[in-house]
């Protein structure tokens, strides 16, 4: 497939993706790169300076709301992708009512409870919908570790294992790699044959 099949495959397809943080926030900037036609973003938080060791802003932005955030970011790089920015913290209602219209959902929460939310609300409301999942991406170095599995149309992203904590935190390098990871899946279901 060339370039421009790629694009002109890519402008057409809709793509959410629930939280805006470490994966969410370098998710999105990948798939913009490539040129996805629609992102819809919903995160309920907003910058801080402590989240800019891993996440897509700049100082710049602290204190700013993450989606709308987000947005201005993307179309400094790419101004053809369509951006829908929610400031939400989503619940099922949400996710079903945001969400419904998109050919991929990707869920890049930071508690578990939350991502253990969106994928039963996915599963059970959207059963033939992709969800792609971050599952395991804290502290550093392990790249043996990171790995993709999927179980029907549940696509996982990590190592499945590490758990963020005071004395394993979230890095750029491990949240990028898997973030960049769920943008690579994202694609390698949009351009199959």
């Amino acid at each position: 497939m060339t370039t421009a099949e790629v694009k002109g495959r890519l402008k057409t397809k809709t793509i959410g993706i629930a939280g805006c943080g470490g994966l969410g926030s370098n998710c999105a900037v990948a798939l913009a790169r490539v040129g996805i036609g629609t992102l819809i973003l919903a995160d309920f938080d907003v910058v801080s300076e402590s989240n800019l060791n891993r996440q897509y802003y700049f100082l710049s932005q602290v204190g700013e709301a993450k989606a709308p955030a987000l947005k201005r970011v993307i179309h400094q790089i790419n101004p053809s992708v369509s951006v829908i920015a929610y400031e939400v913290k989503l619940d099922p209602e949400h996710i079903l009512r945001y969400f419904k219209d998109c050919d991929v959902i990707v869920e890049a929460f930071d508690q578990a409870d939350q991502k253990e939310m969106l994928i039963e609300t996915v599963l059970s409301a959207f059963p033939e919908k992709p969800l792609v999942v971050g599952v395991g991406l804290a502290g550093w170095g392990m790249n043996q570790d990171i790995h993709y599995r999927q179980t029907g149309n549940l696509h996982i992203c990590g190592d499945e294992t590490t758990e963020i904590s005071e004395d394993n935190p979230p890095l750029a390098p491990r949240v990028g790699v898997v973030a960049n990871m769920q943008a690579n899946v994202v694609l390698e279901i949009l351009l199959r044959p």
